[in-house]
C-alpha cells in the first residue's frame, strides 16, 4: 500500500504558513510536486517522493497538504496565483478601464489560463483528477471559490470594489463554467476554438447588463 492511501487526512486543518521559513517550505512543496506532476502524472506521484524533491520531512509535507488530492488543488491555485501576478507585473493592475469591455476582458484572463495550464498536459490532468476526488469532504474548511486569487480578478475586472451577491454569483458561475471547459479541453471532447467561443459567450451573457 502506498503512502498516500496509508497517511489520509482525517479531517484535520492544513497547518497555515506563518514565518518566512514556512513560505518558503510551502512554496518548495509546491513546485516540487508541479515538477513531479508534469513529469509522471498524478498515479505516478507518491507524497514521500514530493517531500525528497522539496527538502522537507514527509510530516512537514503532511501539515501543509493532508491528502494528494489537496496538495495537487493546491498546486492548480499556486498556478493561477503565479500567472494572475504576471499578468499584473505587466499591467498597472488587472481593474478594467472605464468604458473597457467586461465581458471581453474577463473572457480573456480565462482563455489565456486554460491556454497557459495545458502547456503541461500531465500535470493538468493531476489537477483535474483531484479535483474529481472527495478531498473537500476530508478537508472541509475550503474558501468560497470567490475569494479565491481567480475569483478576485475576476470581481477587480468587473470594477466591483464593494461586490454585491449578484456579482460574486456571477464570478462562481464563470468559474464554474470555465472550469467545465477546461477539463473539456483536456479531454479533447472540445477544440480550444470551440472553448474559446463558448467562454466568450458565457461571460457575455452573464455580464452584459
Amino acid at each position: 500500500m502506498g503512502d498516500d492511501v496509508a497517511r489520509p487526512a482525517e479531517g484535520r486543518q492544513p497547518a497555515a504558513p506563518v514565518s518566512r521559513g514556512q513560505i518558503a517550505r510551502r512554496v518548495r512543496i509546491l513546485r516540487a510536486a508541479s515538477e513531479l506532476g508534469a513529469r509522471e502524472g498524478l498515479a505516478s506521484v507518491q507524497m514521500h517522493d514530493v517531500a525528497k524533491e522539496a527538502g522537507v520531512a514527509i510530516a512537514t509535507l503532511y501539515r501543509y497538504f493532508p491528502s494528494k488530492p489537496y496538495l495537487f488543488m493546491a498546486v492548480l491555485e499556486w498556478h493561477i496565483e503565479q500567472y494572475l501576478g504576471g499578468q499584473e507585473n505587466g499591467r498597472e493592475n488587472l481593474a478594467a478601464a472605464e468604458g473597457t469591455d467586461a465581458a471581453a476582458e474577463v473572457a480573456d484572463l480565462l482563455i489565456t489560463l486554460s491556454v497557459k495550464l495545458l502547456d503541461s498536459p500531465l500535470l493538468a490532468s493531476a489537477v483535474a483528477l483531484s479535483s474529481f476526488t472527495e478531498y473537500a469532504t476530508a478537508v472541509p474548511a475550503r474558501i468560497d471559490i470567490v475569494d479565491s486569487a481567480l475569483g478576485q480578478a475576476i470581481l477587480r475586472l468587473l470594477g466591483a470594489d464593494e461586490a454585491s451577491e449578484t456579482d460574486r454569483s456571477r464570478a462562481r458561475l464563470l468559474i464554474y463554467g470555465w472550469w467545465g471547459l477546461f477539463v473539456a479541453m483536456l479531454t479533447e471532447e472540445i477544440s480550444t476554438e470551440e472553448a474559446e467561443t463558448n467562454m466568450r459567450l458565457a461571460a457575455r451573457l452573464l455580464l452584459t447588463p
